[in-house]
């Protein structure tokens, strides 16, 4: 692969904690397992704390660790770093890369996600969410958590719709943000950077319709949402499959007709807090050679 190629590509996270930068370590260590055509992608981490220990053993495993400074006025939201991240890497970002893949921390990499790449073809790769959450149904009128949102990006409403993988339901596009893709020539992440901060900013706004954790916690992923609906054509916003970003975290909340039966089946998955460590997973199958990859780089938890 030439560097041109390699170039294209570029996977980031960000890491806040000492847990965190354990599931960094376990997340790139499977890029690099086994990512195959991906597998060395340059990989951009983003440190949002400098009270723990910096991650500089990260860049003997190609990785470039960035410092990451977030403004007091929103330092206290609920992923804002995510949000300052995914703008400063789209910044960096050079002509020639083509793909930003983001993957949280708390993530795996079990198949090469080559989906991600969104080549020539897409501007946008996103799996949508696994619940509603604070999803509206097309059939909804619009509450002010989301007429606020969808104003704040230029639209009065969008008609597009997705299915939501646990709750099977149709709801408004509204896309999980566990790990997706965007092309940085677009400005899509800078632009959600300069929405997230100024809807965090409105008082009025973060006292009413945004004043409970729920919707704080997910104003992040509804503005991305409205982001790429309203600005990107929807033939090139790519609907990734079940098994990018599949929810291990909520598996006994799938439905049974939809629940993986072994983990090795999948591209990326979303674990949170659930052990990985096949000595202590009981509710799927891990086969080799995965089965030894975790118990090697994961503890019991």
């Amino acid at each position: 692969m030439s560097n041109m190629a390699i170039n294209q590509t570029i996977f980031l996270t960000l890491v806040r904690t000492i847990g965190e930068r354990t599931g960094a370590r376990i997340l790139i260590d499977s890029i690099r397992s086994f990512g195959e055509a991906m597998s060395q992608c340059p990989i951009w981490l983003f440190e949002a704390n400098p009270q723990i220990a910096p991650c500089q053993s990260m860049e003997n495993m190609g990785v470039q660790v960035l410092p990451l400074s977030v403004p007091d006025t929103v330092k206290h939201y609920f992923f804002a770093d995510k949000v300052y991240a995914c703008a400063q890497a789209e910044a960096l970002a050079t002509m020639k890369v083509q793909s930003l893949i983001w993957i949280d921390p708390s993530c795996l990499v079990i198949k090469p996600p080559l989906l991600f790449d969104l080549g020539q073809s897409f501007d946008a790769a996103v799996r949508p969410v696994h619940i509603r959450n604070v999803g509206l149904p097309p059939t909804e009128p619009l509450d002010g958590f989301w007429k606020k949102i969808y104003k704040a990006v230029g639209v009065k409403d969008v008609q597009t719709t997705v299915e939501i993988f646990v709750d099977v339901q149709r709801i408004r596009s509204y896309f999980n943000s566990h790990a997706f893709a965007i092309n940085p020539s677009k400005g899509a992440l800078s632009q959600w950077l300069d929405c997230f901060e100024a809807l965090v900013c409105d008082q009025g706004f973060q006292s009413s319709s945004c004043k409970d954790e729920r919707h704080q916690i997910f104003l992040h992923q509804a503005i991305l949402s409205a982001l790429l609906t309203s600005s990107l054509d929807p033939k090139r916003i790519r609907i990734l499959p079940p098994d990018y970003n599949y929810p291990y975290n909520l598996h006994q909340s799938v439905p049974l007709d939809r629940r993986a039966l072994a983990l090795n089946e999948l591209v990326c998955i979303a674990y949170e807090d659930r052990p990985l460590n096949p000595q202590v997973v009981d509710d799927i199958i891990i086969h080799e050679p995965l089965r030894s990859w975790l118990v090697t780089n994961t503890a019991p938890s």
